[in-house]
């Protein structure tokens, strides 16, 4: 009880960028910098919590979200606000952006394996979430779902997961073809039998 499992050890490179973007926002945020972080021992805990926090996403796209963040306000950013910063430095990776990706599988019809997808990505997001719950569910309701399961998947490309681009499904039911009358009469003289009827 009370023990977790230890957190794995940050990489180099991860902490080389939280160190980059706290040194961004010291320049460009100079007076609400020091404000925040009135002393050295704040500033490491803040930066323990955003290098444990932004994990997830590369270096690059931690210091893209940074500048994001830099030229898109007037304040020193929040964590939350970094986390939509970078989600929106995804194309710089080559990913669609969240939202994009929430567009194309609410518009794609069946057969969706053929669907121009601008990542294989957005469709597996789609499959998890559920065809038929994006077509007929509120957006309001939807978007969380999807956003929270096209993230995950995000994530874990950027891990290094590599994912399929979308295959033709095999039908749900094999086709089969009736029984005979006999047949039906056979089965259910069967069925009488090893239920003792």
């Amino acid at each position: 009880p009370g023990q977790t499992e230890a957190s794995p050890a940050p990489r180099d490179d991860q902490v080389e960028a939280i160190n980059q973007v706290f040194a961004l926002f010291r320049l460009n945020f100079h007076n609400q910098y020091y404000s925040a972080f009135p002393d050295a021992e704040q500033l490491r805990q803040v930066k323990r919590l955003w290098l444990d926090s932004l994990a997830a996403y590369p270096p690059e796209l931690i210091l893209r979200g940074a500048r994001e963040a830099i030229e898109g306000s007037d304040y020193l950013p929040t964590l939350h606000r970094m986390h939509e910063c970078c989600e929106r430095a995804f194309g710089s990776v080559g990913i669609p952006s969240p939202r994009r990706a929430y567009r194309e599988a609410c518009e794609a019809r069946s057969p969706r394996h053929e669907y121009p997808w601008s990542h294989p990505l957005a469709y597996h997001a789609g499959r998890e979430a559920g065809w038929f719950f994006l077509e007929q569910t509120a957006e309001a309701v939807s978007w969380p779902v999807f956003r929270e399961r096209y993230l995950a998947l995000c994530r874990r490309a950027l891990a290094g997961e590599t994912f399929a681009a979308p295959e033709a499904e095999p039908p749900s039911l094999p086709a089969q073809t009736p029984l005979t009358a006999e047949d039906r009469l056979a089965a259910l003289q069967q069925l009488r039998r090893q239920h003792d009827l």
